[in-house]
Parts: C-alpha cells; structure tokens; sequence
C-alpha cells in the first residue's frame, strides 16, 4: 500500500501506537453531500456528533492510500506514496439523506510485519474497506485470510464491503469481475470494482458505507424503522451509471 509520508499534511497523524481520537485530521475535516429527499424520522433520530470508524485493509500495493486521498481531496498523485508504515486516518464529514454522518478512515499497513496492530484497530471498527488489486492474483487471492483476520478481531456487526481497485488497468487485469462478485456473494458482502487514479465508484464506495452506518444508528433506537439495503443501494446506483462505471 501506498504511504502518506511524502505529503507534509498528513505525516502529523502517522503513527504505529494508539492515538487518541481528534477532531479534525491533518487532512483537514472536510465535508460533502449526496442528494436524497429529506428523511424527518432520520434527522430526528440520528445522533450527528457519532463518530464511525471505517478501516481500508487489503495487501501492500493495492491502493488503500490513493483510493483515499482520492475520496478525501478528489484527486489521484501518482508515483509519490510508498508502502504504508503503521496507521493513518482523517475525518470527512458526509451529508446522507439530509444528515451528516462523520467518517473517521483509516489507513493500514498492508505488510505482515504490521498485521498485529492492524489487529488491534479491528475491534471497535464499525466498517472495513477490504481491497484487492485487479492486476494482482496474490492480493486476491489474500482476501480469505484478510476475511478470516476480520471475522477473528472485528465485531460481529462490522460493516465489509469488497472493493476491487485499479479497476483502470484494463489491459494488465488477472482477476475477471465475475471472480470479484462471486467472492463477495459466498461471503454475504457488497462488491464493486473501484479505480483511485480516475475515481470510479470511489465515492459510492464510501457513500454506500456511511448509508450503511447511518441507518444501522437510527434502526437501532427505531425498531420499527426499515433496515438499509446496502446491495441494493449499490445496484440502483449501477442501473443510474449506465455502462461506464465498473462494478
């Protein structure tokens, strides 16, 4: 996975110990918005100072770190990251249905040598990003053991969402789409392929998530409320993209 390091912004917040939580990143907290018709029953209920934890995993290499900053500040720096030392995260404030919702996203080291303080992020995560690199069958292949290292450290409940990245590489690719989809199906999670250099469903991604969280929030206090559908929010959003996304 790519690093941070070469950006003075963010070397602030790198560390390989156990921060505490602040307010604002070196990133900056930045905020943005998805249009939907208001939702009274939401904005009442939901609680707009909660704080999610979402955590990127996936092997070294396959992008954790510009499918982020891509996400965070809208754009892609190629050649300028090297492999991740530890963990990073920044705060982004996203409107969802007429409230907004505060993703803290982290980034990983994805070498073995950091596996154990990867590990102890797990625990209070509330959504896991887990990434694979179209171009790479190691990475995919991988995605077992992440999956198992997730089920053994994460909560029960913990939001995945499967994302295969440098969906843009189309000529290089070794991990067909179907491959991707029938991964995700035998593991009951969400999927799309994603690219960080042209950000191609980078935004859905996160979006998808923070729609995730926010009604996981108002159905626990409102038992009554209907649970999001997470897939079918992705499926919709595939039928509005027509044929120039890659899902």
């Amino acid at each position: 996975m790519e690093t941070m390091e070469s950006m003075e912004p963010i070397s602030a917040h790198y560390t390989t110990a156990y921060p505490e939580i602040h307010p604002d990143s070196a990133y900056g907290s930045t905020e943005a918005e998805e249009n939907h018709s208001p939702s009274a029953s939401s904005a009442l209920s939901y609680d707009e100072e909660l704080m999610h934890k979402t955590i990127l995993v996936g092997d070294s290499g396959v992008g954790k770190t510009s499918l982020l900053v891509q996400f965070d500040q809208g754009k892609f720096i190629p050649g300028s990251f090297s492999a991740t030392v530890g963990i990073c995260f920044t705060n982004k404030v996203v409107t969802v249905d007429n409230v907004k919702v505060k993703l803290q996203m982290w980034d990983t080291a994805g070498q073995e040598r950091f596996r154990s303080v990867t590990h102890a992020y797990y625990r209070d995560a509330h959504a896991l990003l887990l990434l694979y690199d179209i171009t790479s069958k190691t990475s995919f292949d991988n995605i077992r053991a992440w999956l198992t290292e997730i089920h053994e450290y994460a909560q029960r409940d913990v939001v995945i969402m499967l994302l295969g990245n440098k969906a843009d590489m189309a000529s290089e690719r070794v991990i067909r789409r179907d491959e991707g989809e029938k991964l995700a199906r035998e593991y009951s999670v969400p999927f799309m392929e994603t690219s960080a250099k042209t950000g191609v469903n980078v935004y859905l991604a996160f979006i998808a998530v923070a729609k995730e969280l926010k009604h996981r929030a108002v159905h626990g206090q409102q038992p009554n409320e209907p649970k999001f559908q997470i897939h079918e929010y992705i499926e919709s959003q595939k039928e509005k993209s027509g044929c120039c996304s890659y899902f």
